[in-house]
């Protein structure tokens, strides 16, 4: 049994939804996973039938069908997945969840086949059923059963992806994540920034700040129910913390200079962040615990964007104390900085991956802004996607998709050019829109939802 969350407070204000593992119910399902060949800007996706999981009465049915379509758009998003034209499907759902007919299902040239079942209980509750297929090897391969509230059938959605992708692709899911990032509205001259939070697909969005301040660049603690961000309240930036359960903001210290570009530490309990003091800026360290302030670098130059590996180890950051704005990998204690970037251009916003293999950034060069990717040493650059302004790269929980956003040229008569969020896969570079209702910037990729 798996309890995904009851506390009242939390983000969702959802009751207790639980997981029963039906390896006992459905018995004998076999384990398999699909190898799909992945080259530089091209894919080979995997043709998959989702069904509408089949309700009990027109409600349920209809949360049945709205289950599907999500599961779909989850799939179609991540470049890996093409679903079968429903209009084709040689059986109606209640036949799939009861015994699949493979040798008609194989002329739809589906490789994996997922149909569930959502029903009322006499409680009032949802139940969920669902079951992943291999057709060629006509077994069932994943099982599994949801009881929860029926507001929480989205949720339920993309945690059933989360399953679909890592038993087919054999890694870990991302959708059943969140994303944080600036909602703006308003002219060039009189632009409003507030802080927001959605889903990963961009439903259930809602405001965490008024607008009332500017804020920028807002970043998840591991633990998902934290944000660090930089707010400019009385006129001067400062980071910030916002606990997500409870809404509460407080300041990370009031030093003189300003602070800003934080970020946290692996374990949740430190925060990186730049301080501009006396005209010099440096990487500092701060013990959320504690509240003691520790400098990393100690250089002339501007350093800043600092962000951590997954093993705490190191500390990537970007610095101009070569000249020009390169990204630099330093020891956690700031010692032994080494340049990476050696590429044209300026080099900013670098981001360690979750998994420790890459390093995300953005390129400035001849007046264009690109998002690539880097090993920690520097070395396989790639440059995923380029535009007049693409920026702020944040990696998903499984290390990988980049969301970022890009920004149009500003319009006349005051008019600011249009700001959109983006996800890309960082091996097929197959490019989505994440829909948000204003213009939207500084994105931030939450982990897996506790």
């Amino acid at each position: 049994m798996k309890r995904l969350n009851s506390h009242k407070n939390n983000w969702f204000s959802w009751p207790a939804v639980f997981l029963i593992m039906l390896a006992s119910f459905w018995s004998n399902i076999a384990v398999a996973q699909v190898e799909i060949e992945i080259t530089r800007g091209s894919r080979q996706a995997l043709p998959i039938a989702i069904s509408n999981f089949e309700g009990n009465d027109p409600s349920s049915d209809q949360i049945g069908r709205d289950i599907g379509d999500v599961i779909r758009n989850n799939l179609r998003r991540s470049g890996l997945f093409v679903s079968i034209n429903p209009q084709i499907y040689p059986q109606q759902p209640h036949e799939i969840s009861t015994s699949p007919d493979f040798q008609s299902w194989r002329g739809t040239r589906a490789h994996a086949l997922a149909a569930g079942k959502s029903m009322f209980t006499d409680d009032g509750r949802l139940r969920i059923e669902f079951r992943l297929w291999d057709v060629a090897e006509q077994a069932q391969i994943e099982g599994l059963a949801y009881s929860t509230v029926p507001s929480n059938w989205r949720r339920i959605a993309h945690i059933i992806t989360d399953a679909i992708y890592e038993r087919l692709i054999g890694e870990p899911g991302f959708f059943d994540s969140r994303i944080v990032y600036v909602a703006e509205t308003g002219s060039s001259t009189n632009r409003v920034k507030r802080l927001a939070i959605m889903d990963q697909d961009g439903a259930n969005q809602r405001y965490l700040t008024d607008g009332n301040h500017l804020v920028l660049t807002p970043r998840f603690s591991p633990t998902s129910q934290e944000i660090t961000y930089l707010s400019y309240v009385g006129g001067t930036p400062r980071v910030f913390l916002y606990n997500l359960n409870t809404g509460q903001q407080e300041i990370l210290g009031d030093f003189p200079g300003m602070t800003f570009a934080p970020r946290f530490s692996p374990n949740g309990n430190e925060v990186l962040m730049s301080l501009a003091n006396g005209g010099n800026t440096d990487v500092y360290v701060m013990d959320l615990r504690s509240r003691q302030l520790r400098q990393l670098t100690t250089n002339p130059a501007i350093d800043t964007s600092p962000s951590y590996a997954p093993d705490s180890r190191k500390i990537v950051f970007n610095s101009d104390r070569g000249g020009s704005q390169q990204l630099y990998v330093m020891n956690s204690d700031g010692s032994g900085v080494q340049r990476i970037s050696f590429g044209e251009g300026l080099y900013a916003t670098p981001v360690w991956s979750p998994d420790g293999r890459w390093v995300a950034f953005t390129r400035i060069l001849d007046g264009r802004f690109a998002i690539g990717i880097m090993r920690p040493d520097g070395t396989d650059e790639k440059i995923l996607t380029e535009a007049f302004l693409v920026e702020g790269p944040t990696w998903s929980p499984n290390g990988r998709m980049l969301a970022y956003f890009g920004q149009e040229p500003s319009g006349g008569n005051d008019e600011a050019g249009r700001a959109t969020l983006y996800m890309i896969d960082t091996f097929s570079f197959t490019e989505e829109v994440i829909p948000t209702p204003t213009d939207a910037s500084d994105p931030a990729w939450s982990p897996k939802n506790p």
